[in-house]
């Protein structure tokens, strides 16, 4: 099985911690040259320090902020004109809590332009440059709401699902040209998102966060919440030649939680 990314370079989104640092840790293990693009610069250095080398190859980083789809289109632009990316990472944080009637019309808008838009932006960007090399890689990092709407997270439903359809049409149109597009559903997955979500949801159900945090375990077969390097580990076979005939699919890490085939 050909898991090897050495000659291969990879932009990873979201990637200065979390599941976007786990992924890009996990590509470079595989050989692949990294390029992260988060919008904090110190932690982006932070980064790139912890990326494996011994494949002997130069991580960088350029940073953007995904409320800016200008400055994306511009790190983008500025990115693939010094060589093709073979693997775009698409990952970027979730919309905010909150029930879907209530929400204003803008939270939705501003919810599109930070996924849908800028993963338009970043896949236009890096295709050409795919094509040519007759090897691409998408990988979306969504949420298992693209299988069952969580409760309590009406726009981040809203906007997961936009996504996966996002994601099957491009896989239909590029799939002739060796480009695969697929999507990773993480679970409650270890990580600052899901620290915050917890925050607000005890406050909101009045317990502690001690009560929910099992609340939430005990909905999930494996009884405990997944590691960044699980998701990340999808993520990096997705992105290797054996998966070169998975294309269009979106597949959970979660457990077994997700309550649909």
């Amino acid at each position: 099985m050909e898991l090897s990314l050495k000659g291969k370079t990879a932009l990873v989104c979201g990637s200065s911690q979390g599941i976007g640092l786990a992924i890009a840790q996990e590509l470079a293990l595989l050989g692949a040259r990294c390029i992260l693009l988060a919008r904090n610069e110190a932690t982006l250095k932070d980064a790139i320090g912890s990326l494996s080398h011994a494949a002997g190859q130069q991580h960088s980083y350029a940073f953007a902020d995904f409320a800016d789809n200008a400055a994306v289109k511009k790190a983008a632009a500025m990115i693939v004109a010094h060589g093709p990316v073979h693997i775009l990472i698409n990952n970027t944080g979730g919309p905010a809590p909150g029930l879907l009637f209530e929400e204003a019309s803008d939270k939705l808008e501003m919810a599109f332009q930070q996924h849908i838009v800028n993963y338009q932006i970043l896949a236009q960007a890096v295709i050409p440059g795919m094509k040519e090399e007759g090897y691409g890689r998408i990988i979306n990092i969504v949420s298992t709401s693209v299988k069952v709407p969580i409760p309590g997270l009406g726009v981040s439903n809203t906007i997961r699902a936009a996504t996966a359809a996002w994601a099957k049409t491009l896989s239909l149109e590029l799939a002739k040209s060796g480009i695969t597009v697929n999507n990773v559903l993480p679970g409650y997955t270890d990580t600052k998102r899901l620290a915050s979500l917890i925050e607000v949801n005890s406050t909101k159900q009045g317990i502690s966060k001690e009560e929910l945090i099992e609340k939430m375990k005990a909905g999930i077969p494996a009884h405990r919440f997944a590691k960044a390097e699980e998701v990340a580990a999808l993520a990096a076979f997705l992105s290797s030649p054996a998966a070169a005939y998975i294309n269009g699919t979106s597949i959970p890490v979660d457990g077994g939680s997700t309550g649909a085939f």
